[in-house]
């Protein structure tokens, strides 16, 4: 069912990744200024790639099985995401003047919880509806 609390997981994982990259800055650099997620096009697409896989996920709400392997999907695209953050906030000097990294580099690991949630929940539905169909 399409009302399930997966669906409000997935739902806050396209807001975070549809929305909020476009408004908080990634990192600040001193020749450019503030980072977002639309001015670098890999980083922007893989942020959509991320809203579209869970949108596509919401919509399997009646193959629990396949929205369980879209979650894992979305969980791989978000760990790289995180990995390509991280390699860049590595090589950001620490120095405040000549750069700074921003509060948008975690948005991949709060989208990584609520896909961990969202599994969570679609495996206990599954689970539900085996020891059901065990008692027929």
């Amino acid at each position: 069912m399409i009302q399930r609390i997966q669906t409000l997981y997935l739902v806050v994982v396209i807001l975070l990744s549809a929305v909020v990259p476009f408004f908080v800055n990634l990192w600040v650099e001193t020749e450019n200024g503030e980072v977002f997620a639309q001015q670098d096009v890999l980083i922007s697409s893989v942020f959509y790639g991320v809203a579209v896989l869970a949108a596509v996920a919401i919509l399997l709400f009646k193959k629990r099985q396949n929205q369980f392997v879209v979650n894992r999907l979305n969980l791989v695209l978000n760990l790289f995401l995180l990995g390509f953050f991280v390699y860049r906030s590595l090589n950001l000097s620490g120095e405040t003047a000549v750069s700074e990294k921003g509060i948008g580099m975690l948005i991949p690991v709060f989208s990584i919880v609520f896909l961990v949630l969202a599994n969570r929940a679609i495996k206990k539905d599954e689970d539900l509806v085996k020891s059901v169909d065990r008692l027929r």
